[in-house]
């Protein structure tokens, strides 16, 4: 009884102290902004029983000693004025984990999760060497079963295959559900794995990059899952309405580079050169593509950047699509300048979303940014999982990335640059039908409403 007496009373309560003490000192040292640093701290000094297991697990920034152990992506690659006109756009500010521009790309929008699906299907039966699939969630379901019986399908005839999962996305993923793959010789890794040591990583920093890209030539890539709420062969009412990408052309080649960087990070295996099988090239393809990464194997916060710097250098107009919500002070503040300045800034996102939370965090961001002259419209028919933004006429941005700190600050993203007219235009055109099935955010009253408001904000930098 003395002994466990002492445990109790003086052992843990002074090994409790000395960790809290460790953990103030990383949170005070890690780069973030003056809202998240002070919630941690908060949560720590407060509710340390809650608050410290909590950062131990979720509560990594940027380079975590074994997330450091993956090489940056990419290498420093400012754009030189070697492609008329591009230099003028975008790309030319963002010289960290955005890939050079690459023209001579055929690009086209999958706006249903059956087209996506089929899209995805076609390029798994069209590789002929090999096939390199990421992606957050694997459903077990119809779609999850017919993706992993395609991928076995064509590894039995001689195509490598690398599986690329998430371990918290995908946990409820196998090697029985995945033994169709393994035994026609597919090749699979989870990227960072929950069942490791608390202090040699990071449970947050999660890979939410979803790609399926073949030969290094061709490739589909955007927000939607290998699940059934985001695709599959027929149509449901309950489908999550997304968008994905299909290119063909050297952009794949960045796609599968960062593929490469993500699969030697999780299977310690080295995939070879950026272009293994030689990218193919169409005379006639002249769409302009550029792959920006984002993530903790990126020196700075690429994406992020990549849209307050859009902010800055708009001149009519900045249409945001995103399914949640939860910006960071220096965004959100850049988002309101441009709503000030007259940019036409309209936000879309779901009446209600898969995170109850999620909403009610975000609803202070709303009213202030409607009081800064921005629309924000709310899609009503189901759940609106897509990621995009459109900005003038000059270029899109779509992939992975949701417009909330998690995304742009936490995990491992992917975004797909667009400087093409004619695609550009397309993504208006969707943007449009997305508003026409939108109501309009009523402003929520001074009150007790906008005092709750503001502290569910509290916990933004926690979500």
């Amino acid at each position: 009884m003395v002994i466990i007496e002492f445990i109790y009373i003086h052992l843990l309560p002074t090994l409790g102290f000395v960790l809290a003490l460790v953990l103030l000192a990383h949170i005070l040292r890690q780069r973030r902004s003056p809202t998240s640093t002070l919630a941690w701290l908060m949560a720590v000094v407060f509710i340390p029983y809650i608050g410290v297991p909590l950062y131990i697990f979720f509560g990594g920034r940027k380079m975590t000693r074994q997330a450091a152990s993956k090489r940056l992506l990419p290498d420093s690659t400012p754009v030189l004025a070697t492609d008329t006109g591009l230099e003028q756009q975008l790309a030319c500010l963002v010289y960290r984990g955005g890939f050079p521009p690459t023209r001579r790309n055929r690009a086209r929008l999958l706006l249903t999760g059956e087209e996506a699906y089929a899209e995805t299907i076609r390029l798994i039966d069209r590789a002929e060497h090999a096939i390199y699939v990421a992606t957050y969630v694997l459903g077990r379901d119809e779609t999850g079963r017919a993706i992993v019986k395609a991928l076995a399908r064509r590894a039995s005839q001689g195509v490598r295959v690398y599986l690329l999962l998430d371990a918290l996305g995908s946990v409820k993923i196998d090697r029985h559900f995945l033994a169709p793959l393994y035994e026609a010789g597919g090749k699979t890794a989870f990227f960072m794995p929950m069942l490791r040591l608390p202090l040699r990583g990071r449970a947050n920093l999660r890979n939410h990059r979803k790609m399926v890209i073949a030969d290094g030539s061709m490739a589909v890539v955007g927000g939607m899952n290998l699940a059934g709420e985001y695709m599959g062969p027929d149509a449901r009412p309950d489908r999550w309405q997304d968008v994905s990408v299909h290119l063909a052309g050297p952009a794949a080649g960045q796609a599968f580079e960062i593929f490469r960087s993500d699969w030697k990070f999780a299977a310690q295996e080295d995939l070879g050169p950026e272009k293994p099988y030689g990218v193919r090239t169409d005379g006639t393809a002249a769409t302009a593509l550029q792959f920006m990464a984002s993530g903790p194997d990126v020196e700075n916060d690429a994406l992020r950047e990549a849209f307050m710097i859009s902010l800055f250098r708009a001149h009519q107009r900045v249409w945001i699509v995103t399914p949640y919500f939860v910006p960071d002070d220096l965004l959100q503040e850049s988002l309101c300048m441009a709503a000030r300045r007259g940019i036409d800034l309209r936000l879309i996102v779901p009446r209600r979303s898969n995170h109850r939370l999620a909403d009610l965090a975000r609803e202070g961001y709303l009213s202030q940014l409607q009081e800064a002259g921005g629309r924000v419209m709310l899609y009503r028919p189901r759940m609106l999982h897509a990621k995009a933004v459109l900005i003038d006429d000059t270029v899109a941005v779509a992939g992975s990335a949701n417009m909330d700190i998690r995304s742009l600050l936490l995990n491992y993203e992917v975004g797909l640059c667009i400087y093409d007219a004619e695609i550009i235009s397309e993504i208006e055109k969707w943007m449009r039908g997305l508003m026409a099935a939108c109501q309009g955010r009523e402003p929520h009253a001074k009150g007790m409403i906008a005092i709750v408001e503001d502290m569910a904000r509290l916990f933004a930098p926690l979500l």
